[in-house]
């Protein structure tokens, strides 16, 4: 065992494209054995899975990695995404948006300075989360729970 506690494993996500194809993305994740998994960071692009959820993943041997399959449990964080138009810097509208948004209990990581996923807590109001977004003129997306999982197909 690790003494470190640090990830061990990476799970291996396909997220269907536009275009018929599939993107992948990895995300880091303890192996709980028996194919499960608990991720340990934010999905940047796969949907319906949020930070310390747990995952039924089997090794796929074709591309050498546990590959996702479903979600075993919820941990209760949900993730929405931003896209800044301007991109983050100390003391502009980006950081301050991000700081209100750390104060609400929430954290972050970023892929880059204008793309930035936000994890939100069990503890912390989603509403709140995306009132602030929709005030502040963000363009953001939900992640999860999905829009769709959110509002139904009222679109």
């Amino acid at each position: 065992m690790n003494s470190a506690a640090e990830p061990t494993a990476k799970v291996l996500f396909r997220i269907p494209g536009e275009d018929g194809e599939a993107d992948v993305e990895t995300l880091w994740a303890y192996d709980l054995g028996s194919d499960q998994y608990r991720l340990d960071n934010l999905p940047f692009y796969a949907y319906s899975v949020s930070l310390q959820d747990v995952v039924y993943a089997p090794h796929d041997t074709a591309e050498g990695l546990p590959t996702f399959k479903r979600v075993i449990s919820k941990s209760g964080n949900r993730t929405v995404r931003i896209a800044f138009d301007l991109p983050v810097e100390a003391g502009n509208a980006s950081q301050e948006i991000l700081d209100q948004l750390v104060a609400l209990g929430c954290g972050y990581e970023g892929a880059n300075k204008s793309y930035i996923v936000i994890n939100i807590p069990p503890s912390v109001d989603m509403s709140d989360v995306c009132d602030l977004l929709v005030q502040r003129g963000v363009n953001w997306e939900h992640a999860d729970p999905s829009y769709d999982e959110v509002h139904g197909n009222d679109v």
